[in-house]
């Protein structure tokens, strides 16, 4: 089992579900945006330059994929479960996993791959050394250790 990382509260609303009732599939990847968005956010990460506490502020999503388990029924606060498996000069990987508020079920996982661009050229930048030692916390230890 997977326990590195942070477990991050989220919020399903009515209007998030389908015609089912259901969470509706493209959601998941929302819950999963706002929980790594409030982590960073709380370490001083903000969408300009200005006002951010890292000169990381441009960074764009390459990849996702998302691997249903267990359709999330009603409005409620599941839990995002999300770590870094990788850490590269330029992009990062995000592991994750959408679960009950109990933890005892899987809802959804998947990955996340995210590119830092410099936004002058929209070229792929390295990442500061500043986001890399405020990343540690959510390095997978198995992949720390490689």
């Amino acid at each position: 089992m997977i326990e590195d990382g942070v477990h991050e509260p989220v919020q399903v609303h009515f209007d998030d579900l389908d015609a089912m009732g259901l969470l509706h599939n493209s959601r998941y990847a929302l819950l999963v945006e706002r929980a790594i968005s409030a982590y960073w956010q709380r370490l001083g990460w903000a969408p300009d330059l200005a006002g951010s506490a890292f000169k990381d502020v441009f960074l764009a999503v390459r990849e996702f994929k998302v691997t249903y388990h267990v359709p999330i029924a009603g409005p409620g606060e599941p839990l995002v479960h999300f770590w870094i498996e990788r850490l590269g000069r330029t992009s990062g990987v995000y592991g994750f996993r959408v679960l009950s508020a109990d933890r005892a079920v899987v809802h959804a996982e998947g990955y996340r791959v995210n590119v830092n661009l410099d936004p002058a050229t929209l070229r792929p930048a390295p990442f500061s050394d500043e986001l890399r030692t405020a990343a540690e916390p959510l390095l997978r230890r198995a992949a720390a250790a490689c």
